[in-house]
This record gives C-alpha cells, structure tokens and sequence, in this order.
C-alpha cells in the first residue's frame, strides 16, 4: 500500500478545472487575475482563466521540490516576480497542482497580503496536512500523485546529460 498511488490523467484533469471554475463561479467570486505557481500550476492558470473568462494571467516561480518526497528546507520564489504595484487593488485566484505541506502557496498568499484586495486559492489536490487550506479544491489524497505531466522523465535533460 505504501506504494500507491494518486493518479491523475489528462482526462481527468480536464474534468478537475471545469470542477474547480464551477466551484468558483458558484462561489460568486469574480478573480480579476488568476496568479499561477509555476510549473505545477500553470496548467490549472491557463484552464480557470478561458473557463472564468479572465484575461489577466501571471505566473510566479516557487522552487520547492527537488524529487519524489525531497524538497528544500524552505520555499524559494524565484525572479521574475510580479510587480506588486500590477495586483494592486486586484482579486486575485491563486492556481497551483497541489497543497502538500501548503508552504508554496503560503509563501505565495504572504506575497499577496497587503497588495491585492482579495486572494483566494485554488488546487487539484490537498494533503490532510497542509498549513494552507485552499479555498477551492477538487480532491483530497494522502498519496504521492502523479501528475501526467510530471510523471514521466524529461525527453531531454539540460546540461547534456542523456534522458532517463
């Protein structure tokens, strides 16, 4: 059992975005911009953006897993970051793949704070526990999750070594 696990297929995730823009929508909550956590996120960004009509897209890049259940003491957002004079004033919808330990989207909601006039959250997976709760979440897993767009090695490495 230890190795089961989640698994998610493009299929499937089609269905979690349109799930996920419903629940939003039903919501009554109107994002002016919808702010990606790159790279799990961006998927989701570019989905509830055509599915909630909203235009106004950014990414941010939050390095924090390193492998498979390995991850870096802390959350590091990389440059380039959004200026926060551009989500002044904004409803923001955070996107991200999933709240494992919710310190991504914790570093993220804290960059926010103080800028946006709302920012609520939305992931395809939360863990049970996460120190973020997204407001908005398509499934729930204690499972390892694999992502079909992560769950196959890189065609080509960088730095020249050869593919796995």
């Amino acid at each position: 059992m230890a190795d089961e696990r989640e698994i998610l297929t493009y299929e499937m995730f089609g269905g979690a975005v349109r799930d996920l823009a419903r629940m939003v929508a039903d919501d009554g909550y109107e994002p002016d911009l919808v702010l990606s956590i790159a790279r799990g996120g961006l998927g989701l960004g570019m989905g509830l953006g055509y599915a909630l009509d909203v235009k106004n897209l950014s990414a941010v890049n939050v390095e924090f897993y390193t492998g498979v259940d390995s991850r870096l003491e802390v959350p590091i957002m990389l440059p380039p970051t959004p200026a926060a004079v551009d989500l002044s004033g904004l409803k923001v919808l955070i996107a991200d793949d999933v709240a494992d330990t919710g310190k991504t989207l914790e570093i993220v909601q804290d960059f926010c704070a103080g800028h946006v006039a709302e920012a609520r959250s939305a992931v395809i997976y939360e863990k049970p526990w996460t120190v973020v709760h997204p407001d908005y979440v398509w499934r729930r897993t204690e499972r390892w999750i694999d992502f079909p767009w992560s769950s196959q090695p890189p065609v080509v490495r960088r730095g020249g070594s050869a593919p796995g």
